[in-house]
């Protein structure tokens, strides 16, 4: 089992750059609370940030073993690569591997109650959702936008898990700022789903938000996320001199990819700009939050 879990990673979570979205998520939202904290208390990333981090890791494979396992079919028909797909994994895998991953991150949060309370839920929520799927087929897999609204709690909730991590290290009591770090930091990601879902012509059977909200809808969401997100942090955070530059560097990303999407006339949406685009954000709040200490 070990070698098909391996399999499993190297094809559906490839280790370098899925470790390094899970911690720059974890240090940059983590240092994202202090930035726009009223009191903006000093912060420095410490062990209660590493477990976060590491937390964040495994927890991002199970939820990607979920969704396999849901996107089974579609999978064979648009991506027969995936592990789960060729075979080179099977779908009892991939649950005694979500079974034996949320053991573990339960364990590494086992000395903080709210934390491990919050980890709990997400980690119920995702086995709901999964049995949901496999018992009623529902959420419908072509119905992006309600799949959408079905998976966000699920990423809500580490959100709130890492603000739950971050009070317990600085001590701090829950208030409006973390509320709003939470809100900056999805519009953020909300940019990565709508973008790398960006085509001009969808092929038969393909899911796409274009099939929704149309190209120019689905352009318009994965733009205004973004802006809007540097909007409600410009005017929050504290006005420090790297403030402004560190908030707007990441746009240049979508903007590029904008230019090049309709200049080109190109097919898709490059999907590595969206990922870099939240690689880069992240690591500009931990970078901001590092500079206010």
């Amino acid at each position: 089992m070990l070698s098909r879990w391996a399999r499993f990673v190297a094809g559906s979570y490839p280790p370098l750059p899925s470790v390094a979205f899970a911690f720059l998520w974890a240090y940059g939202v983590s240092g994202l609370f202090a930035v726009v904290q009223p009191a903006h208390p000093a912060w420095r990333p410490g062990a209660g940030t590493l477990t976060a981090a590491l937390t964040l890791t495994v927890t991002l494979l199970l939820m990607r073993a979920v969704d396999d396992i849901r996107d089974l079919a579609y999978d064979r028909a648009f991506n027969p690569r995936r592990p789960l797909a060729a075979g080179a994994v099977r779908e009892r895998d991939l649950l005694a591997l979500c079974a034996v991953g949320a053991v573990l991150v339960l364990a590494l949060n086992a000395g903080r109650p709210a934390a491990l309370a919050v980890l709990a839920g997400q980690l119920l929520y995702c086995a709901l959702v999964l049995a949901a799927d496999r018992a009623l087929a529902w959420p419908p897999g072509d119905r992006l936008l309600l799949s959408l609204l079905i998976s966000f709690p699920a990423q809500l909730l580490l959100h709130v898990y890492l603000y739950t991590r971050y009070l317990g290290d600085t001590g701090q009591g829950a208030d409006r700022g973390g509320v709003l770090a939470i809100v900056i930091t999805v519009l953020v990601t909300v940019h990565l789903e709508f973008a790398k879902k960006i085509t001009r012509g969808l092929k038969p059977g393909e899911r796409s938000y274009v099939s929704t909200l149309g190209l120019g809808g689905t352009v318009a969401v994965a733009l205004a996320a973004p802006v809007l997100s540097v909007l409600l942090l410009l005017t929050q955070a504290r006005p420090e001199a790297l403030l402004v530059p560190l908030s707007l560097l990441p746009l240049l990303l979508p903007a590029r990819a904008c230019w090049r999407f309709f200049r080109a006339r190109a097919p898709r949406w490059p999907a590595a700009s969206a990922a870099y685009y939240v690689l880069s954000t992240f690591a500009c709040y931990l970078a901001l939050s590092l500079a206010y200490g």
